[in-house]
């Protein structure tokens, strides 16, 4: 194995961006070499271009709270594997579920945007699945390569959450004269 991109004498953490879903992320990049470099040096993390491999849906926090009715990370978590079954990445107050490249062209939820060609992620190596002080992990890591969220189900997220949030419609009337 090319030692420049990690052996099997390194550490696992540092041997992940040779797992197949680490090549694949890298692969996202016009250089793949340079995030493969940021994660064995450490990194935890890679900024990576949209709209090629995947694009990414930036879903508010509060949002994917609501919709999940809860906060803590274990349940987050196992909420949105179970609901998209794909990859979301946290990034303290925000989540991206990665999605299909070219969903930003058919993207019409207004509670979301939807990132693609031109924009740039950070994404966490394949193996941080908490937050190690970037505040940048998986809360739903990737399953196997090119394994991606159903953009109709983040959606449907979106306006379950967003359906919590806002209050019931009441009727005002006016009183007795």
């Amino acid at each position: 194995m090319d030692t420049e991109l990690g052996g099997p004498s390194e550490p696992p953490s540092q041997r992940n961006h040779t797992h197949p879903i680490g090549l694949w992320l890298a692969e996202a990049h016009p250089a793949p070499a340079g995030p493969w470099l940021d994660w064995r040096r450490g990194g935890s993390i890679a900024v990576l271009p949209t709209g090629e491999r995947f694009d990414a849906v930036r879903m508010p926090g509060d949002l994917v709270h609501a919709a999940v009715g809860a906060t803590d990370h274990a349940t987050v978590s196992g909420a949105l594997a179970a609901a998209l079954a794909g990859p979301v990445i946290c990034d303290t107050r925000w989540f991206y579920a990665l999605v299909p490249p070219r969903t930003s062209e058919r993207w019409t939820c207004g509670l979301a945007r939807c990132l693609s060609t031109g924009a740039w992620l950070t994404v966490p190596r394949p193996d941080c699945t908490d937050d190690t002080g970037t505040g940048i992990h998986w809360c739903v890591p990737m399953a196997y390569p090119g394994r991606l969220c159903d953009p109709a189900a983040v959606d449907q997220l979106l306006q379950d959450g967003h359906e919590r949030l806002t209050p019931a419609p009441c009727e005002f009337r006016r009183p007795a004269s």
